[in-house]
């Protein structure tokens, strides 16, 4: 029987488990952590005749002939390296669920920001045209669990990560998009050049590609790196920097699908619920892919309807005393964290900190001059991000250090400078605090309803 390390025990690692046990696998998972989760976890999946060991890694010495990664495992850790020299193969669990579902098309979406929303919507699409297609990677399902269901889908909607695309060696969806490209993830990959040439591996491979034209970077490389591509602009036909793609003009979505094809309208981009202009490129995109796959215009018109939008990205929470609660905590980095501030009425109370990522918050420090009535800082990054603060002359800021203090101390500020909204936008990484970005954001939920129900 073959046998298989899986390093993680999250869901990824836990799907990619049990596809390799029902593929005739002898399985064992490692995870480095221990908690009375964990543990309850590795008695559950013993019953599955999978063996969890915790606080511990894969030992090569048992001579697996396969060794698969969580997202969240870096790809050059020593452990990898070293297997991979001696001949084992390292596969993402991305990688594993491809192999399973290759027959099926894929619309694969990445990029350094918007790309949860754009997949989000992509999928609410093809599912109102009828079909099976479920979200899965970033968002919705670990890939290995589609892979998992006994009833195979019709397509596959893939967020993709840069760490999930660099350890997927043979995934090649036929719709590729890529959302926007900014520094992030260096402390990984060390050099934006790196971080560039990991998504665009995924493009390469990618039948048809979309791109977004508006993007700075993106635009800049253009069409002599990807001349096939589809372009998208919020700006209007001008603004396309190719013969074809989607664009915004007149308040209209526009496909133009050849450089000869006559431009076709096909959804109001007032049907979208979502605010910001972010939103209506994300809005492009997933027309782009909806239209390329062939889906009619009318289901795309009802989904873009229906859309409520993605949890922790400018989800508006309640409004108290005309305050608007809105819950951006999806914005871990300075660019998503600028872009959810463009997005709102100002003046804005803003909620920023966590563990700090690298980067340029320039841009991000001069939209807070502009829109922010005061800052409450919270998380490791609070006293960086006051001397920032400090150092651009932004003097109204307040080391609140958790969310708790921050709610009401910001409910008092947002009265005391009428400002219309109380956002959270943290600009920063969630772990000193909280698991992951959604634990923070529901947080930031249950203590902002806690106060709006006090009205």
């Amino acid at each position: 029987m073959p046998r298989a390390s899986i390093i993680g025990l999250g869901k990824s690692g836990v799907a990619a488990a049990r596809l390799l046990k029902q593929e005739g696998w002898e399985v064992e998972i490692n995870d480095l952590n221990t908690s009375p989760t964990l543990l309850q976890q590795q008695q559950e999946l013993a019953t599955e005749q999978i063996t969890v060991k915790l606080q511990s890694t894969p030992n090569l010495d048992d001579s697996p002939q396969l060794i698969v990664v969580s997202p969240g495992v870096p790809w050059d850790i020593p452990l990898l390296i070293q297997a991979r020299e001696q001949g084992i193969e390292t596969v993402g669990e991305m990688e594993l669920a491809w192999r399973n579902l290759q027959n099926i098309p894929w619309v694969a979406i990445t990029g350094t920001n918007g790309k949860t929303t754009t997949t989000a919507l992509t999928a609410a699409i093809f599912q109102t045209a009828g079909l099976n297609a479920p979200a899965c990677g970033n968002i919705g399902h670990a890939a290995c669990e589609v892979a998992l269901l006994p009833k195979k889908p019709d397509w596959i909607i893939g967020e993709l990560s840069s760490y999930q695309i660099e350890s997927s060696n043979t995934l090649a969806p036929q719709i590729g998009v890529w959302t926007t490209f900014t520094p992030d993830h260096l402390a990984r990959h060390k050099t934006l050049d790196n971080y560039y040439n990991i998504k665009a591996k995924l493009l390469k491979k990618s039948q048809l590609q979309i791109f977004n034209g508006d993007d700075a970077f993106l635009s800049q490389i253009g069409l002599t790196h990807w001349p096939d591509a589809y372009w998208t602009s919020v700006k209007g036909k001008y603004h396309l920097i190719s013969e074809k793609g989607f664009y915004i003009q007149d308040g209209w979505v526009i496909e133009k699908l050849t450089a000869t094809s006559t431009p076709t309208p096909i959804v109001e981009v007032s049907a979208l619920r979502m605010v910001g202009e972010h939103n209506q490129q994300n809005l492009l995109m997933s027309v782009a892919a909806a239209r390329l796959a062939g889906i009619d215009k009318n289901a795309i018109i009802q989904a873009v309807q229906e859309f409520p939008g993605v949890p922790h990205r400018l989800e508006h929470i309640c409004t108290w005393k005309n305050i608007d609660f809105i819950n951006d905590s999806k914005a871990t980095n300075y660019d998503a964290a600028e872009v959810g501030l463009t997005s709102v009425k100002s003046p804005t109370i803003l909620i920023a900190g966590g563990e700090a990522k690298a980067g340029d918050d320039n841009a991000w420090l001069a939209k807070i001059q502009e829109k922010a009535a005061a800052v409450l800082l919270i998380g490791t990054a609070a006293p960086k991000f006051a001397q920032r603060l400090q150092q651009i002359g932004y003097s109204n800021y307040h080391i609140v250090e958790t969310m708790e203090k921050a709610i009401p101390k910001a409910a008092e500020l947002a009265q005391q400078h009428h400002a219309p909204v109380i956002l959270l936008s943290p600009a920063c990484a969630s772990f000193d605090q909280y698991p992951n970005f959604e634990i923070r954001g529901d947080h930031f939920r249950q203590l902002s309803l806690r106060l709006c129900a006090s009205a």
